[in-house]
């Protein structure tokens, strides 16, 4: 590859950058949805009907233009295809993809700063930028609530095992939630507790729970799980990406705490991305955003794990466990029995 074929390649991959800022830029600021809702509409309309500053969104409307995201027919604009897809509402929607463009360029940001410092400043990191928090859990809601309901619950036994006892299950890292309404939705017979160490996850989870009607089997609250104590022993204990956040404060703790609040027969379903065993994997395109992420981690102070890593931590508590992988082998779902 010459020298000019590397330009022509990272220019490229600059212009898909600045296409999932602007990307970025319209959904959470709610133009995508709102042009959506008016049809077509000139940049003054648009930014009157979504309470924006007029000379922002023309020159946003610029910009996705571009980008492709919107056409014109003289002043009034309107959402193409790709434009249509980026909505938090569409159907399979991209906009996880600018969320997390985003998000990635702040914790490189972050990484470049503390390389020589060593610092890990943890998990506040997320909330430094106004803009990403409240699209952390819908983002992740996106990304893999579709794989669990459509692939995950069906494949893994214990899901119908605890969906014809009932019970309690209870979500360690809940996020918005996402995981015990579509838990809840399958699941006719359980209750749902959900915690979570950041109080704008709760808010929404609450809300979102209410708006599917599901607030009255459904409870959330903010806490440290490491402070945790449960009202009754749960059915179904799961952390979905969360083990890691925890994992190098004390492993053992934690998964003795996991078997002591189960009742027998209940289950603990750990779904984690699978760092792998070998580092030539990394290079697989389906891996290499896994490589990345797992830098954004270590600022956070967490790293990825290998399954096997999960397994051996569950057999020091006790408990036989099983290990299913999804996602062309990126995503392990390892369940334990008590």
């Amino acid at each position: 590859m010459t020298a000019d074929d590397l330009k022509t390649q990272f220019r490229q991959q600059s212009q898909a950058a600045l296409s999932l800022n602007t990307a970025y830029i319209g959904v959470v600021s709610g133009l995508f949805s709102t042009l959506h809702s008016l049809g077509t509409a000139p940049s003054t309309a648009l930014a009157e009907a979504a309470k924006l500053d007029p000379g922002y969104v023309l020159r946003w409307c610029d910009a996705a233009y571009a980008f492709g995201y919107l056409d014109v027919d003289g002043e009034a604009f309107r959402l193409t295809p790709m434009g249509e897809a980026m909505r938090p509402e569409a159907p399979d929607t991209l906009m996880p993809m600018a969320v997390q463009s985003v998000l990635s360029a702040h914790m490189a940001e972050r990484a470049a700063g503390l390389m020589r410092t060593g610092e890990r400043p943890g998990e506040q990191v997320l909330a430094e930028r106004e803009t990403v928090l409240p699209w952390f859990g819908p983002m992740l809601e996106a990304n893999f609530a579709p794989m669990f309901e459509r692939t995950i619950c069906p494949a893994v036994p214990a899901f119908a095992d605890v969906d014809a006892r009932g019970g309690l299950a209870v979500d360690l890292g809940c996020g918005n939630g996402w995981y015990l309404r579509a838990l809840a939705r399958r699941c006719g017979k359980l209750r749902g507790l959900g915690i979570d160490g950041f109080q704008e996850n709760i808010t929404q989870a609450q809300a979102l729970a209410a708006q599917d009607g599901l607030g009255e089997r459904l409870r959330f609250i903010h806490g440290d799980i490491h402070a945790l104590a449960l009202d009754e022993p749960a059915d179904l204990i799961a952390m979905n990406r969360a083990l890691h956040h925890v994992w190098e404060k004390d492993t053992a703790t934690l998964f003795a705490w996991l078997r002591a609040n189960l009742k027998p027969g209940g289950y603990v379903v750990i779904w984690e991305p699978a760092w792998p065993a070998e580092r030539t994997a990394l290079r697989e395109p389906s891996r290499k955003a896994l490589a990345f992420q797992n830098l954004s981690e270590h600022v956070q102070g967490n790293h990825f794990l290998r399954p096997d890593e999960i397994q051996a931590a569950f057999a020091q508590a006790g408990m036989p466990s099983q290990v299913h992988l999804f996602a062309q082998g990126n995503e392990a779902v390892v369940v334990a029995q008590r």
